[in-house]
C-alpha cells in the first residue's frame, strides 16, 4: 500500500470514514443522553402518558445500538490490522473507506438523528409544581370530600357520593397533568366528577377524542362538560363540537380552532388573564366569533398563561400583576359557578 498523500483519493475517502464515525459517535450519544435525562431527570415523564416513556427508550435503545455498531466496526478493524499488518506503519494499515454518496447519505442520517433528540428534547414537559392555593382556599367544613386516583391516561377527583356533573380537561401543551389537580380540586369539592387527561407526547391533538373513553367509563353520569387550557382548549372545542351531547365547554386562556357560532346550546365559559403573553387578550377578542354568541368571558386582571395551571413560569408569558394565589381562586371559583349553571340548565 503506497504512501497516502493530502491531495489522493485514499486520503480523502479515509477522512470522509473518519467524518462518519466522530459525527456517528456525538449522534449515538445524543440519542443515549437526551432520554435517559429526560425518563430520569422530569417525573413528568414516567408520571405522564406511556407514549413519551416508550419513545424515549425507543431512541436510547437506537442510541445504544448505533453505539455498540461503531465500537464493533471499530475493533474489527484494529484486530485485523494488528493480525495482518503488525509490520506496517499505522498510515499504511487498512483503513475504512467510504464514497462520496456514502458520506452524504451517512451525514444526512447523523441529522435526522440529531433533529430527532431535539425534537424529543422540546417534547419535555413542564413539571407539576405544588401549590395547592385554589383548592384550600375554597375548601371549607361544608365541602364534598374527594378522592384521587390516577392510570396511566388519566387523573380523577371524584367527590364522595353520585356526582352532579362530570368535567373532562385537556391539559396545555407539553404539561404535566397533575399540574391541573389543584386548581380544579374545588369542582370535585363542589360535587363533580374531574377527569384530567394525560395526553399522548403532552400534545392533546394528537389525540383529540381522547374525552370519549373517559365519559364512557362513567355511564351514570348524564351532564358533561369538557375543557382546557392553551392547546388543550383547541382540542376541548373540537370535542365539544363533534360530541352534541356536551352541554359545557370551559376554556383556560384558549379559544376553537374553527367556528363554534352555530353550537347555540353548547354553555361556554373563557377564562383569560389580562397579561397572558401567549393567548393575549387581542386573540380572545378576535376569537369571540367563533364562538357561540351566549358564551360568557372572564378576565383574570393581571393574571398569565402559567397561573392557569402549578407549573411555574413559561417562556413567552407576560409579567403577572396578581399573584398566583388571587388568580387561581378567582379561576376555581369562576369554574364552579359554570358547572352549577350547567347542573341547573340541566
Amino acid at each position: 500500500m503506497k504512501d497516502a498523500r493530502p491531495d489522493d483519493p485514499e486520503h480523502s475517502t479515509h477522512l470522509s470514514a473518519e467524518v462518519l464515525d466522530w459525527s456517528g459517535v456525538v449522534a449515538a450519544l445524543a440519542l443515549i443522553v437526551v432520554p435517559l435525562w429526560m425518563l430520569l431527570g422530569n417525573s413528568a415523564v414516567l408520571g405522564g402518558h406511556p407514549a413519551l416513556p416508550i419513545l424515549l427508550s425507543a431512541a436510547a435503545a437506537l442510541g445504544f445500538l448505533w453505539m455498540f455498531r461503531l465500537v464493533t466496526r471499530s475493533a474489527l478493524l484494529e484486530r485485523w490490522n494488528h493480525d495482518n499488518h503488525t509490520d506496517l506503519p499505522e498510515h499504511q494499515r487498512a483503513q475504512r473507506h467510504v464514497s462520496g454518496r456514502q458520506l452524504l447519505r451517512g451525514l444526512a442520517g447523523r441529522i435526522v438523528a440529531l433533529g430527532l433528540v431535539a425534537a424529543l428534547a422540546w417534547l419535555n414537559p413542564f413539571t407539576y409544581q405544588p401549590g395547592g392555593s385554589a383548592g384550600e382556599a375554597l375548601g371549607s367544613p361544608g365541602t364534598t370530600p374527594t378522592s384521587t386516583t390516577e392510570d396511566a391516561t388519566t387523573i380523577t377527583l371524584a367527590p364522595e357520593g353520585k356526582a352532579r356533573a362530570g368535567l373532562v380537561f385537556y391539559p396545555g401543551a407539553r404539561v404535566d397533568a397533575r399540574a391541573y389537580q389543584d386548581i380544579l380540586r374545588p369542582l370535585a369539592n363542589a360535587g363533580y366528577l374531574v377527569v384530567v387527561l394525560k395526553v399522548p407526547l403532552g400534545i392533546s391533538l394528537l389525540h383529540p377524542g381522547q374525552a370519549r373513553g373517559a365519559i364512557d367509563r362513567h355511564p351514570e353520569i348524564t351532564t358533561w362538560a369538557v375543557g382546557g387550557h392553551s392547546l388543550g382548549g383547541v382540542s376541548a372545542s373540537a370535542f365539544a363540537q363533534a360530541n352534541p351531547e356536551v352541554s359545557g365547554l370551559l376554556l383556560f386562556a384558549s379559544y376553537p380552532a374553527d367556528s363554534m357560532a352555530e353550537s347555540g346550546d353548547l354553555a361556554v365559559l373563557s377564562i383569560s388573564g389580562s397579561n397572558d403573553g401567549l393567548t393575549t387578550p387581542d386573540k380572545i377578542a378576535a376569537s369571540k366569533p367563533m364562538l357561540p354568541p351566549t358564551a360568557i368571558y372572564t378576565t383574570v386582571e393581571g393574571g398569565v398563561h402559567a397561573f392557569f395551571g402549578d407549573y411555574g413560569e413559561q417562556p413567552g408569558d407576560g409579567e403577572p400583576g396578581i399573584s398566583r394565589e388571587q388568580a387561581q381562586q378567582q379561576i376555581a371559583a369562576e369554574s364552579v359557578r359554570f358547572m352549577d349553571r350547567l347542573v341547573r340548565a340541566g
